[in-house]
């Protein structure tokens, strides 16, 4: 994703940026004092999310090279207005990216850690797919894209994913070349790119499980080379060739869209802020009307603080615990399943992409405060129906699961790798919680019969809840909200000494009254919930 070009058009003053980044007071909530009772009997099932459901991104731009958000920590101040206004990739922006080599996907600690949160979906996508040639050939890499491309993709780039995907139990997940490179003489897009990606990805025994055409066809310019007139009725004839051509060439391959962002929350306009978007209700309803297997969406809840400093669509680490911060997700899921219902009734719906903020994510991204976000949205659309969630991304910027320079794990990936070790597939409803107590619940991974609390307290004092039988308790805590560390039940989690993942195990606490730390999350597993319903 790259929406650069928003933070021109909101006033905002330059400060100090680390100070104003990591700094400033947590809201000083505190819980109901009322006790939160766990009925195991009144939790209805309510729905089921996919086995993949917790998937990532691996952004294109990671796999070819190329510029991508630069590092805060290589900034001696934020971008200037006039470095943000520049949002057009193929165009030089040192204030905002970074050249990146391409990413080594056969580093064993990058393995280890993917395969820690197996199965998943792998999509290789974003921005920089929208304009990308594939070089199907062994020669040397071409010293410049074809004309009408930005980007240069190479086999043994492409093999490398391929092989990535197959060794971390991955389903591959991409979007193709739309650029005017692929475009006929009437200007609407052909699979001149899509077939030799498809062909070569066949030949390699491969294959892509889903794709959406277009990286985020909202802002059709960002990815460069595309014409500025491009419009819904131009993308309605794109999916209607792209459709086409899957049928015929591609039948197993899911296709999914419309892929927009942007919308579904109120008080946030990007028309308010002179933006030119393509809205999803334009996209859909143009003639032909576009046909998806999945209605896909992406979500940032703000922008980062390389982009926009103030105002509605940007957040401060001091108000990362708010309700209306954490509950934004939900506002944007509910636009866009009643978008769903209107155009494609009955399709499911994934999030093919989405983080703490648009831009690389802010600072506070990288830190355990971010975690509460991040679990939040992994427990609330899982009750909203929601069946893949892509975060963006693995391996990249501050908004990454993982140190894109060390491989090591971020809080995110702790959290994430207790998600993907205790919760199933089926979807409980655990109830209303309490002020800044949120409750979800979902069976029991590996163990039938049994059933997993995630309880999230982001109040400044212990709560107590009651749980109707003994259990495991598996709370995740910080020594800071901005730190970078995670204890697990007080013990700090590392990787084991040759790289490998530790195993977790939980302390044993009995049916009563269990203690939820202050600023704590935490997991509750009940081995014989069939006994306590």
């Amino acid at each position: 994703m790259n929406h650069c070009k928003l933070s021109a058009l909101i006033v905002f003053s330059v400060s100090a940026f680390l100070g104003s980044c990591n700094s400033g007071s947590y809201s000083d909530t505190n819980a109901d004092s009322s006790m939160i009772e766990i009925n195991l009997s009144e939790m209805k099932k309510i729905g089921e999310v996919d086995e993949r459901y917790q998937s990532y991104n691996v952004e294109m731009v990671e796999v070819v090279g190329g510029e991508f958000w630069r590092p805060y920590k290589m900034m001696d101040s934020l971008p200037s207005l006039e470095a943000v206004s520049t949002y057009d990739i193929s165009q030089k922006n040192e204030q905002l990216y970074r050249k990146l080599e391409p990413v080594d996907l056969t580093d064993k600690r990058l393995l280890t850690l993917a395969k820690g949160l197996a199965p998943a979906y792998v999509r290789v996508s974003g921005t920089w797919a929208n304009a990308i040639y594939f070089q199907d050939n062994d020669k040397p890499l071409m010293a410049k894209a074809p004309e009408g491309f930005v980007n240069v993709l190479t086999r043994d780039q492409w093999k490398g994913v391929i092989d990535f995907v197959k060794e971390t139990d991955g389903k591959l997940v991409t979007s193709f070349a739309v650029s005017n490179g692929v475009r006929d003489d009437q200007g609407v897009w052909t699979p001149k790119e899509a077939e030799k990606l498809v062909n070569y990805t066949k030949s390699l025994g491969g294959e892509i499980a889903a794709a959406e055409l277009f990286n985020e066809p909202t802002m059709p310019t960002a990815g460069g080379e595309i014409d500025t007139a491009y419009d819904a009725s131009d993308f309605a004839k794109d999916v209607a060739f792209f459709n086409a051509w899957v049928e015929r060439e591609v039948p197993g391959m899911l296709t999914l869209g419309p892929g927009t962002v942007g919308e579904g929350i109120p008080g946030i306009s990007f028309a308010e802020l002179g933006v030119k978007i393509l809205s999803t209700e334009a996209l859909m309803s143009a003639e032909p009307k576009p046909v998806f297997d999945v209605f896909s969406y992406h979500f940032y809840g703000a922008g980062s603080v390389r982009m926009i400093r103030s105002g509605p669509f940007s957040i401060k680490p001091e108000n990362a615990l708010d309700s209306t911060w954490l509950e934004r997700t939900d506002l944007a899921a509910d636009f866009y399943t009643d978008m769903r219902h209107k155009y494609l009734p009955g399709a499911p719906v994934w999030i093919t992409e989405t983080a703490q903020a648009a831009g690389g994510g802010d600072p506070y991204a990288a830190t355990y405060l971010d975690t509460f976000r991040y679990l939040y949205q992994m427990g609330s659309l899982a009750k909203k129906d929601i069946k893949v969630i892509m975060h963006n991304t693995l391996v990249a910027s501050e908004y990454s699961l993982i140190d894109q320079d060390t491989h090591l794990p971020k809080p995110n990936y702790w959290a994430a790798l207790l998600w993907n070790r205790l919760m199933g597939t089926e979807v409980y409803d655990a109830g209303a919680g309490a002020p800044g107590v949120y409750l979800f619940a979902h069976n029991m991974k590996g163990l039938q019969g049994g059933m997993t609390l995630l309880a999230i307290n982001t109040n400044k004092t212990a709560v107590p809840i009651t749980i109707p039988s003994n259990a495991e308790q598996y709370t995740l805590t910080s020594n800071e909200l901005q730190g970078t560390t995670v204890q697990l039940n007080g013990q700090e989690l590392q990787l084991g000494k040759n790289g490998e993942l530790p195993v977790f195990s939980g302390k044993a606490v009995k049916a009563g009254e269990v203690q939820l730390p202050a600023t704590s999350i935490t997991f509750i597993t009940i081995a014989d919930a069939g006994n306590t319903k």
